[in-house]
């Protein structure tokens, strides 16, 4: 069994609500144990919270979900972009698996919504990495 670390940053908390549930019922049907779930308030906070779960003994996987949706400014590919990389930079630090789930950016909310399978994706995406160490 796979014990996964959970990290939700709830930037657009309608449609994070959404992945959240939708990460943690793939969790469930692939029988892991999500061992702490942790709610940051936006994408910028992510990366810190998975370095804390990766550093756990008991957290061999952490699937970060999360949305971009700010309009339509350059603004919110950075934050895509930085926060993937610095998530891409704690995985090989604390060689941990870490996957990334987000619906965005430069979405509207309707259309980040449609995308929530994003959070399943990255759930699905930290388990497959743990099994494969």
């Amino acid at each position: 069994m796979v014990e996964l670390g959970l990290v939700v940053a709830e930037f657009n908390r309608s449609v994070t609500e959404q992945m959240e549930s939708a990460a943690v019922e793939t969790a469930d049907d692939a029988n892991a144990d999500v061992v702490e779930l942790v709610r940051v308030p936006g994408a910028y906070d992510a990366p810190l919270a998975a370095d804390r779960l990766a550093r756990r003994e008991d957290v061999d996987a952490v699937a970060v979900v999360g949305a971009i949706v700010t309009g339509d400014t350059d603004h919110d590919e950075v934050i895509g972009h930085a926060t993937a990389q610095k998530l891409t930079d704690v995985s090989l630090d604390r060689d941990t698996p870490v996957a990334f789930g987000v619906a965005g950016p430069g979405m509207s909310g309707a259309e980040a919504r449609e995308r929530v399978q994003k959070g399943a994706e990255a759930v699905d995406s930290a388990i497959h990495l743990a099994e494969e160490l």
